[in-house]
């Protein structure tokens, strides 16, 4: 029986992880939550607090999502991870349930989340490649501690390739994440944005980036 823990990464999310966590909490598919609060600054910790149900791990320093999802996975006792960003809008149980499933009935060995609001690009071929959301084999996060900040998705993909997963790419019309200029102002989002991309280089080269679109959009047709 395939056991599901949802880990959900945390940084200065008061105003909007108490959604997310009201829908992770109650399905029936999730074996345990936990959240990683990353040193933030403001309520989110006790906002999960007033969530007995969830598993609150609070890191020392801020340290990026990579290693905060480190923390999650060494405390986390599934033998697969669901990753929820704690930003997300319109996440129902029906979204996680089309996340979930293709794993649990063996049809995938990984599945990846399509938003509503991904990028036009990602859209339109069908795969985000740097999406937040997915249910992964636990294993396949060992070791990625030393991974850039926030360079953890695209070194999934490398492993995903690596191992020829099956890969199932879930669409999530009515989910969306908010962009970083909503919740920072535009020009802090803007940087936060460019320090996002160049941890994603700083991982993998712009070229391997390509190839691993390519390859990742090959496994998702191969199912």
């Amino acid at each position: 029986m395939t056991r599901i823990s949802c880990i959900i990464p945390a940084w200065n999310e008061a105003t909007r992880i108490g959604a997310v966590l009201s829908v992770a909490l109650d399905h029936p598919m999730i074996d345990e939550v936990i959240v990683v609060d990353d040193a933030s600054i403001d309520d989110t910790a006790a906002v999960v607090g007033a969530f007995p149900a969830a598993r609150l791990i609070r890191q020392p320093m801020n340290a990026g999502k990579t290693r905060a999802v480190a923390t999650g996975v060494a405390a986390a006792r599934g033998d697969h991870v669901l990753l929820l960003d704690a930003d997300l809008q319109g996440l129902t149980p029906d979204a996680i349930t089309a996340l979930v499933m293709p794993v649990v009935r063996k049809k995938a060995d990984t599945t990846i989340s399509l938003r509503g609001n991904a990028p036009a690009p990602w859209r339109a071929i069908g795969l985000d490649y740097i999406s937040g959301e997915r249910v992964v084999p636990k294993g396949l996060l060992a070791g990625l501690e030393p991974q850039a900040r926030f360079g953890l998705e695209v070194a999934m993909n490398q492993r995903i390739l690596a191992q020829r997963l099956r890969l199932t790419i879930v669409r999530w019309p009515a989910v969306r994440s908010p962009l970083k200029a909503e919740k920072m102002g535009l020009w802090r989002g803007l940087r936060a944005d460019a320090g996002m991309m160049r941890d994603i280089f700083r991982t993998i080269g712009p070229t391997t980036a390509a190839a691993q679109i390519l390859g990742m959009r090959r496994l998702a047709r191969q199912g």
